[in-house]
Order: C-alpha cells, then structure tokens, then sequence
C-alpha cells in the first residue's frame, strides 16, 4: 500500500480544514487535506460574519474571494409584521471588520481550496478516511479513493475539519446527543428576478414568521437568492403541499413579506430539507489529534455562526499545532477547548433566546439603547470572544435582564 509522510494531515477541505492547512503550510510544515466529496459541492451556510474575515486574511484567502464579486454584507434587517430591527457592522461595539460576503458555499469552498493547491497544498478530492491508528501523538490513516484504492498517511498531528461528515468522533466514538432542541429547515436558490423592486435589495433579511419559525432571506451578487424557511419539525408537518416543491410555494404565499417578491418564483433546484443539524462531542482534542468548526459543535442556522466558530477555531487550532510541532507545551483545554466553548455558548444563548422570543422583545422593541444595540450587534458580527462587552461576557443574564427591564417598562407607560 502507497504511504506517505506529512506533518500535518488535515480532513475536510471546507472553511475549517483549509484555513487551518495554510496557516500550517506558511509555518513551513508539510500538510495534506484528503475531501470525501467532489468539489465544487453544495453546503449550507451562506451567510458569513465580519469576525471570520480576520482568520481568512491570515489565511491569505481574502484577495481570491474578493476576486469572485460575492455579494457584500453590511450587517442584517430583522423584520417582525411589518416591524424592521436594522443591525450595521459599523455600529457594533467591538473594533473589528465592520463587513463581511453572503457567499453561495459551493463556489466560495473551492474558492479557498483552489488557493491552498496555488500555495502548493496537495487536495486529494473524493477520498474518505476508513481508518486512523494512533501512536502516541504519531498517526497512520487509511485512505480509500472512489476507485477503492487504498493509500496512507503518516502524520505527526491530524486536524478534523470534516464538518457534517465528523470524522475522528465517529471512528472514536466521540459523538454525543447536542442539547439543542430539533429543528428543521426547507429551503431552495430562487431566481430573485424582482429583486431590485425593493429598497436594499441585497441586505440579508431575516423575518419571524411566527414563534419559533423564521425565515432566511439571502441575495447573492448573481441574481439568485437563498430562501429558506425554519422551524421545528412539526410546523413543516402540518404545511399542506404533496411535496417539499409545493409545501415551500404555499409557505411563501402565507406570508406577506414574501407572497409579492417571490410568488411564482423559479427556483435554481428542487427545494430541499435539512434537519436534525445540532451536534456535539465528548472532546475537541487528543494526543496528536484536535477537531475543528462543525466537528466540535454546530448549534443553529439562525446568526450564521457556522462558518465563524469554523474559522476561528481552526485559526486558533493552527497556532497551537504550530506550537505543539515546535516542541512546546500546549495547555489545550485552556488555550483551546476553553476559547472555543466560550464563542459556542455565547451564540448558543442568542440562538436559544431567539426561539424563546426573548430577542423579539428586545429587537423590536421601541426604547432600544443605542449602546446596548451596538453592544448586541458585536455578537450579531462574531465577536463572541470579546469580554468587555457584557453582552458577551454576561450573555445569558443579559440578555434576559435587558428583556425583563423593556416588559416591565411597557406594562408601566
């Protein structure tokens, strides 16, 4: 069997496993990213945030995506019957990127990849790893291409960036059930041909349909527009339709924001279902392995905080592999899993207070400080790793305070 020897072998070629790859190649290690699917190759997770701008620029990935005229992104409209809460990055209480791209994934995914092989990363595409022996911190993983031939690699350290597809926790066991409660999404790319009828056309939109169900609203630069409905299973369940094609049109009909703009509308391809998307791990490291973005937690599609935790772990996951190859100590618990539960919790408490209604009162909500807006919109940007804002450093408590505080002064006026 053909082996070969890395430093580092890197799984999954998405936004985890390629921001991690280069960080590693420019320390001048030897790195390897082996990618199950063909790329390029349909994923959720459109909407980006300003703080994942800071890992792709040490990436070196941001003048290639430039290149490709994504459509920018400015911040978010949230909108509640007929209600608009406005959020712009440049507003947002932390120093940092104050814009960011509304991406369809397929094309940006490849995007970086394309840029790992230019900085001289081997991809190989269509190969899954069967197996993984460890040695210490050493490992050997097996490899099987679509043709079924099988190859190895020697690595000194392996990065999960595998995503859905969770490599190292399936083959360990690692997976746990995720405390997050279940919920499913419809979705389809339409051609947005009344587009430019609308005052910000291309503002990513965000509209509560009802409790507990919204609705994503995503234009991309090409025309075409991401539109998916949210919610837990039992709300698809009773929406009439013989197929996911009418139940999606007849969901569009019964909203008035969406029933002028996109009755009729075409669709790019037949709408399609994910579900049950909440996942979670024992661990996010082990001698000589460290996972990565979706492969430690994915929490929810509402904030758009996928590709953000993705990036940023595997920014801060390349240093301390850096560290650990050059023969330092790593207190990775501390240095690592610590940081990266820190932003998960913190979005897992906007993402639980946006189901609960607690954000819709503080959204729409006519006595919105500005500073506390701005404080909010930081989270709203990715910058969930920023403890002078007590929307971060206190997010449970907060959040719940502030809302308490605008009912009451409602009940009073």
């Amino acid at each position: 069997m053909k082996t070969e020897k890395v430093d580092v072998l890197v799984i999954g070629a998405g936004p985890a496993g390629t921001v991690a790859a280069s960080i590693v190649n420019k320390a001048g290690f030897k790195v390897k990213i082996v990618e199950k699917q063909k790329f390029p190759r349909f994923v959720i997770g459109e909407s980006l945030l300003p703080r994942c701008m800071e890992a792709l620029t040490e990436a070196g990935f941001v003048e290639a995506v430039e290149t490709k005229g994504f459509q920018k992104k400015f911040g978010a409209k949230f909108v509640k019957n007929g209600v608009i809460c406005d959020y712009y990055f440049s507003d947002q209480f932390t120093d940092g990127w104050n814009w960011t791209w509304q991406v369809p994934r397929a094309e940006f995914d490849k995007t970086l990849a394309d840029t790992c092989e230019q900085m001289g990363i081997p991809v190989n595409y269509e190969t899954a790893v069967t197996d993984i022996k460890f040695n210490g911190s050493n490992s050997v993983t097996t490899l099987e291409d679509i043709d079924g031939n099988q190859s190895q690699v020697e690595a000194r350290f392996i990065i999960d960036g595998s995503g859905y597809g969770r490599v190292i926790p399936r083959l360990f066991n690692l997976d746990k059930p995720s405390n997050m409660s279940e919920r499913k999404a419809l979705f389809a790319h339409t051609v947005d041909v009344k587009r430019n009828l609308y005052e910000e056309p291309n503002r990513i939109t965000i509209v509560v349909h009802k409790p507990g169900v919204w609705i994503w609203i995503i234009p991309f630069s090409s025309g075409v527009t991401s539109l998916g409905f949210v919610g837990n299973p039992d709300f698809f369940n009773r929406v009439e339709g013989e197929n996911d094609n009418e139940k999606l049109r007849n969901l569009i009909a019964s909203d008035p924001y969406l029933s002028e703009r996109f009755a009729g509308v075409e669709f790019v391809f037949e709408p399609r279902i994910l579900q049950a998307w909440s996942s979670t791990t024992d661990i996010f490291h082990g001698e000589g392995f460290v996972l990565t973005g979706n492969v430690t937690e994915f929490l929810d599609p509402i904030f758009s905080s996928g590709v953000t935790l993705a990036t940023v772990s595997s920014q801060n996951a390349a240093h301390l592999v850096i560290r650990t190859l050059n023969g330092e100590t790593v207190d990775w618990n501390k240095e690592y899993t610590d940081k990266v539960m820190q932003g998960v919790d913190v979005f897992r408490s906007y993402v639980n207070a946006w189901y609960e209604g607690t954000l819709d009162t503080i959204f729409f909500s006519e006595t919105f400080v500005p500073e506390i807006k701005n404080q909010i919109c930081s989270v709203l940007a990715g910058y969930v790793w920023d403890l002078e804002n007590p929307f971060v450093k206190n997010h449970d408590t907060a959040i719940k305070k502030l809302a308490r505080v605008i009912q009451l002064s409602g009940q009073l006026s």
